[in-house]
């Protein structure tokens, strides 16, 4: 009960990783049983055409998948406990807006979001489902392929899937450029200004929630490590082991949906 006193005092800025999604039936990269999986860099991508080639086939077929994944009971709790004050912001390292969807207030998603499409030649935005239909021209009868009933789905949207010869990949609209998800490959950088505004969250926190995530990458663990430097306490849910735990108050080794929904009850029994 220690982590529920903890909480029940509001303040809280919750930090979530793939954990959070894997009830929504998206894998993650680190979880107990995991397979070993190899992501698309930011270097593989924009150097290597037939990179590109590889990474839009296998997205293409995973996208619909990807967009329609609901929310779980770990999200729907985390947002109750939003609605209720307790938490007042999340940042999420995952790019499936799963928060957004159970109505969590304020979130920052760290790395961006599947369902945005950047050029980096203009940097235009547009829609994903916009591609996701201009790929489908392209490529007509791909995502519909045989072999594709048993392909896994991968924790970025992808799918595992080696057969990605003759895969037509499609240029900006605006300017024919260099079409990217979104989203912070690895070896990409998060965005400055996006990083700054964690910071200030987290500093301004009574207590930072750390859910479902291992905090293997800096990328999150870096805002663990500043909490923890400013005196903040850090309460860690997270199936299997986390590079946070040394710097935890409270620290389960258990699956976030159960915990959360635990903890919402407690402490949003009438918005749970």
């Amino acid at each position: 009960m220690e982590a529920v006193e903890l909480l029940a005092g509001g303040g809280v800025v919750a930090l979530t990783g793939a954990g959070m999604s894997t009830d929504s039936g998206i894998p993650d990269y680190r979880g107990p049983g995991t397979p070993r999986r190899a992501p698309m860099t930011y270097q593989d991508f924009t150097r290597s055409e037939r990179g590109r080639q590889r990474y839009w086939a296998r997205s293409h077929v995973g996208w619909h998948r990807m967009a329609a994944a609901s929310p779980n009971e770990g999200h729907r709790a985390l947002a109750a406990l939003g609605r209720a004050g307790v938490v007042t912001s999340v940042i999420t390292q995952n790019v499936d807006e799963l928060h957004q969807a159970a109505g969590s207030p304020d979130v920052v998603d760290l790395h961006g979001t599947l369902s945005q499409v950047v050029c980096l030649g203009c940097r235009e935005l547009t829609p994903r489902v916009r591609l996701h239909e201009r790929l489908a021209a392209l490529n007509p009868g791909w995502a519909e392929r045989d072999d594709l009933g048993s392909a896994d789905i991968a924790p970025d949207g992808d799918v595992d899937l080696d057969d990605t010869a003759g895969f037509v990949v499609a240029p900006c609209e605006r300017c024919g450029g260099m079409l990217k998800p979104d989203v912070v490959f690895f070896g990409e950088n998060v965005p400055v200004e996006r990083v700054e505004r964690c910071y200030a969250l987290v500093e301004a926190a009574r207590v930072l929630l750390v859910a479902g995530t291992s905090c293997t990458v800096f990328s999150g663990r870096r805002f663990v490590a500043r909490a923890a430097r400013e005196g903040i306490p850090v309460v860690v849910v997270n199936r299997g082991p986390t590079r946070a735990a040394d710097l935890a108050t409270v620290h389960l080794d258990a699956g976030c949906s159960p915990v959360l929904a635990g903890w919402a009850a407690h402490l949003a029994p009438s918005l749970a």
